[in-house]
């Protein structure tokens, strides 16, 4: 398994670890919040009992002091007592304007009619009614949970946020870290290849085809050079022909490759399109599109370079008969560390990204695929 799957596999356990808590909280809540609204139904049954009592016995030598009590002790749940015709006996807990109280309170009834079954009071002169609603605290919990689910979805995307920029910052460094020290590694062994050559040009070699070969072995490892000391810097583009660029990237992976792979432009190599590019950077990540397309292909089968304009844009397609890329991976494979294949950093399609979007301004994505019949990679430059 590689490091992206790692990661990957994290991710997800993470999220199930966090959803567990999310929804047993939730429910622990929700729960607390129904039996708290339990409680609060038998301490208006209490208090409607209490009223009883009080109206129903005249008993002057007996204690009072609980039912007052209880009458006493509801400060938080709002009610109203009517007679059998709803007209409002007396309030508790209702603090509504004079103005219009008389239509306010009678509004009020409807709102607690729908939320809870009023408690009928049987007397010997009638009927009484207690309307009651949940208190204030008591509401307030009700949207507890919702507003602790959104609570902790605002603190999973800003942890989420925070891990990715953490993580893309820390790829770029390793990026930037890594590039400039193998600019610097291969400076040295340049330089002093280039000093041989130039004595054995001194001493007239006979056999020049082994000059020729040095010398091209040479020149490629200064392109090498000057690829990744750009990287991590921010790259000059100067307007480029486009159609050049491509013809040497395909001149130079057709002398590297089996027969068996046919590369083809299809496009006017005469006509030049021309597009802000960095040369050394691009010629990379077409390079790297091509070693992809030949792996997909494992090393048979056509790959076509397609170039076209179309308003202020340009666009190129390189398309392969391979193995394709199943849709869920369509923005995977652009991910450091993502690989298909057993040997390999998984590196190749993440630089060609970040060569494309962040120094060209451009994109880079999968255009077309499809198992067993191919993969389109797209390019779409600004010109």
């Amino acid at each position: 398994m590689n490091i992206y799957h790692q990661k990957q596999r994290w991710k997800i356990y993470l999220l199930i670890a966090a959803l567990f808590i999310v929804v047993g909280s939730f429910m622990f809540t929700n729960d607390l919040t129904k039996k708290l609204a339990k409680e609060e139904r038998k301490r208006v049954e209490l208090w409607a009992k209490g009223m009883k009592e009080l109206t129903q016995n005249r008993d002057l030598d007996r204690d009072y002091s609980f039912i007052l009590e209880v009458i006493k002790e509801n400060e938080t749940v709002p009610m109203i007592l009517t007679d059998e015709n709803e007209q409002v006996l007396s309030t508790r807990n209702v603090n509504l304007p004079d103005r219009n109280r008389g239509a306010e309170l009678h509004q009020l009834i409807n709102e607690m009619k729908s939320e809870h079954e009023p408690i009928e009071i049987n007397l010997p002169e009638g009927k009484q009614y207690i309307f009651y609603k949940d208190s204030t605290l008591l509401t307030r919990l009700s949207f507890f949970p919702l507003i602790q689910l959104a609570v902790v979805a605002l603190f999973l995307f800003i942890s989420y946020y925070a891990f990715s920029t953490a993580k893309r910052a820390e790829q770029n460094q390793v990026w930037v870290g890594m590039s400039k020290e193998t600019a610097h590694q291969l400076g040295t062994p340049i330089s002093s290849l280039l000093a041989n050559l130039e004595l054995l040009k001194m001493e007239k070699l006979k056999n020049q085809s082994v000059l020729q070969e040095i010398e091209k072995d040479i020149t490629r490892l200064k392109k090498i050079t000057e690829r990744f000391s750009k990287v991590g810097s921010k790259p000059s583009l100067k307007s480029q022909n486009v159609s050049t660029v491509l013809m040497n990237a395909v001149s130079y992976i057709k002398s590297r490759v089996s027969r068996r792979v046919e590369i083809s432009l299809n496009f006017d190599v005469q006509r030049e399109i021309y597009a802000p590019i960095n040369k050394a950077l691009f010629e990379w990540v077409v390079e790297n599109l091509f070693k992809n397309a030949i792996d997909s292909t494992n090393g048979e089968g056509k790959i076509q370079v397609f170039l076209y304009e179309k308003s202020n844009l340009l666009y190129i397609d390189i398309s392969d008969e391979g193995a394709g890329i199943p849709k869920s991976k369509h923005k995977t494979i652009f991910q450091p560390g993502y690989t298909s294949k057993k040997r390999g950093w998984g590196l190749g399609l993440s630089l060609a990204k970040r060569i494309v979007e962040h120094y060209h301004h451009g994109k880079i994505f999968v255009h077309y695929s499809e198992p067993d019949k191919g993969t389109t990679i797209r390019i779409i430059l600004k010109r």
